[in-house]
């Protein structure tokens, strides 16, 4: 690749995602359980759950270290970590009833712009059910991707952000309806 051309790896933001789904629970009961980082396990098909290991549990600044797994067979081709590997993360923004985000950091535990988030609108009068939206978004290309493509070309590159983009959008549907069962099952 010629030094003129950029890789569509420097894009930005490289993704940015989200998706929605109708919950039958007011706001702050959504809140409650999206803020539980532990208990993603019950509905993230790669977080396992994890720890806070430092501040409050939920609060800005707080930083949890999750467990996570991956299998063979998700975007088999490329050279992504697989099994159980570990997260950390900091609480970017912890507003009761309202939005719960936290931000990746690398693994010196420094600030990525790779933000994952919760955010919560009342549906309804009464706002007995809420709209939950789960999102996504990596402005610059964290060290993590940058390793993944660097054995690759360009084309490579291209099919794996589309697939991963596919992965990712998949993910977060996923991860609201499990969210919506463990709810309205509670």
């Amino acid at each position: 690749m010629s030094a003129s051309l950029t890789s569509i790896v420097e894009s930005r933001p490289l993704f940015d995602l989200d998706a929605r789904i109708t919950v039958e629970a007011p706001p702050a009961e959504v809140y409650r359980v999206v803020s539980d980082l532990p208990r993603s396990a019950e509905w993230s098909p790669e977080c396992r759950g994890g720890v806070w290991t430092s501040g409050a549990p939920g609060a800005v600044g707080s930083v949890f270290r999750g467990e996570n797994h991956r299998p063979d067979d998700v975007v088999g081709w490329a050279p992504l970590v697989r099994g159980t590997w570990h997260t950390e993360a900091r609480v970017v923004r912890a507003d009761p009833g309202r939005a719960f985000h936290w931000m990746m950091l690398s693994h010196a535990g420094e600030d990525q712009e790779s933000v994952w988030g919760f955010d919560i609108e009342p549906a309804g009068a009464g706002a007995a059910r809420s709209v939950l939206v789960h999102r996504f978004r990596m402005g610059a290309a964290t060290a993590g991707i940058h390793k993944i493509v660097a054995d690759l070309d360009e084309e490579a590159r291209k099919r794996f952000i589309e697939e991963w983009t596919g992965k990712l959008a998949s993910d977060l549907d996923a991860t609201l309806a499990r969210i919506k069962a463990v709810i309205e099952e509670d």
